[in-house]
């Protein structure tokens, strides 16, 4: 008998769902991982044959996914949560946030504020995030220290803000960055205009060339609301000056007419719908299925902890789910599948950042980012289809373990990467210093 191979880590599950082939549920497999990656999956005897793993973790009433994708947030925002929420959302943007923003904002915020929503989010089993805030070298730093999967947010705007003076100053920062972070392992960034017509045409040209010259992604707001009364829809503009393409991800999408369906379709755009967002502030909320079916790529994000409370992409996809539900009795539409959904909210969110070929799947060759769910509560029992269980029956409390890179972050329900009583301490004293003004 040929000696084992070695082996980090293999984790027995009673459900395997990859992902990607799609709409495959493996029962009573394993994965085995070395180096951070993925070696094999298959059925747990055969890999318990082949591998003599240093570690081994048995969930015997589980089901192992690939990690959660969190394709559009705003992590520093978690110190803002408790202000009152009301729609509309540029109403609520202009009365209550911006005058909170403008007082508090500042470098210190953006780092705490994202470690708190890192661990939060790793907790909910939520393994890659892609943010979108002013300070974006902090998140980076944060999430590079907390070893957890970020696509940081560039900002670059025509007018001033609190992290650039100026539209060059923001690329000139941008492209430092660029720089630091272009072989970090945890980090990638992306260029981030607020929207279509915040910033002008020639702003948006030069954020185009930059980001052709640097393969890099872009990613914008493109609400219903964004229409503009003078100069019209945001999608045939952007696709005047070059902007859509597979690098480019429109956040919020909704209000298409068919033409920009199928400007959506033909020039390869990704698409991350915030549905819990969307009908806490009033906003119509994307078509999920409609672009689907389009073959459209779609991910979810929370949007920011300000206007949703939990960032909890579970909860995004169980809601996007329910809407695309609505109504299917008087079409000849059905219901989408759990299965579709949930690609939706990991491999579709990983493609939407630019990181399929790395996440979103349990697939040989790719990073070991994965969730683990208990189902032997009584809430989800009995669990004939486990990607319906997941969906429909479980939390984010279910969550038992999180590994990045086949680093376990949480263990048996358990936070590893952070010391919960000092991150509630530090949550406590912003609290004070936002309510008393002293925040800087």
């Amino acid at each position: 008998m040929p000696p084992k191979e070695s082996a980090d880590l293999l984790i027995e599950a009673r459900w395997v769902l990859p992902i990607a082939p799609v709409n495959t549920v493996l029962t009573d497999h394993a994965v085995a991982v070395t180096a951070g990656r993925i070696v094999a999956l298959g059925p747990i005897a055969e890999l318990s044959a082949r591998f003599e793993p240093r570690e081994r973790v048995v969930r015997s009433g589980h089901a192992l996914l690939p990690g959660l994708v969190n394709a559009h947030t705003r992590a520093a925002t978690t110190l803002f949560r408790g202000l009152p929420v009301y729609g509309p959302r540029a109403r609520w943007m202009r009365e209550t946030v911006l005058p909170v923003v403008r007082r508090c904002m500042s470098p210190d915020l953006v780092r705490d504020g994202t470690t708190l929503a890192i661990a939060e989010m790793l907790r909910a089993g939520i393994t890659s995030f892609a943010d979108m805030y002013l300070y974006p070298e902090e998140a980076a730093r944060a999430a590079s220290a907390a070893r957890m999967r970020a696509a940081i947010g560039l900002p670059v705007t025509d007018g001033p803000t609190a992290w650039a003076d100026s539209t060059t100053e923001h690329l000139a920062k941008a492209e430092q960055l660029w720089d630091e972070y272009k072989s970090d392992p945890w980090i990638s960034l992306y260029f981030a205009p607020h929207d279509a017509f915040g910033e002008g045409d020639a702003t948006l040209a030069r954020v185009r060339r930059v980001a052709d010259e640097l393969d890099a992604r872009v990613a914008m707001y493109l609400p219903a609301e964004a229409v503009h009364p003078n100069h019209g829809r945001p999608l045939p503009k952007l696709q005047e000056l070059g902007l859509l393409g597979p690098g480019f991800t429109a956040i919020h999408l909704s209000g298409l007419n068919e033409q920009e369906l199928e400007i959506a379709a033909t020039t390869g755009i990704c698409v991350v719908a915030c549905p819990q967002s969307h009908l806490r502030l009033g906003s119509e909320f994307c078509p999920v299925m409609r672009f689907d079916s389009r073959h459209i790529g779609v991910g979810f994000g929370t949007d920011s902890a300000l206007s949703v409370g939990a960032l909890d992409l579970l909860a995004e996809a169980r809601m996007a789910a329910l809407l695309a539900g609505v109504g299917v009795r008087e079409t000849d539409e059905e219901a989408p599948a759990a299965e579709s959904v949930l690609r939706m909210a990991t491999l579709g969110g990983a493609t939407a950042l630019g990181l399929g070929s790395l996440v979103g799947s349990i697939e040989v060759g790719k990073a070991a980012d994965f969730v683990c769910f208990e189902l032997t509560t009584l809430a989800c029992q009995p669990t004939a289809r486990p990607a319906d269980t997941i969906l429909f029956s479980a939390t984010r409390d279910h969550v038992s373990d999180v590994w990045t890179s086949g680093r376990a972050a949480v263990s048996d329900g358990h936070l590893l990467a952070f010391d919960e009583r000092e991150l509630l301490a530090l949550a406590r004293q912003w609290a004070n210093r936002i309510s008393t003004g002293v925040a800087r």
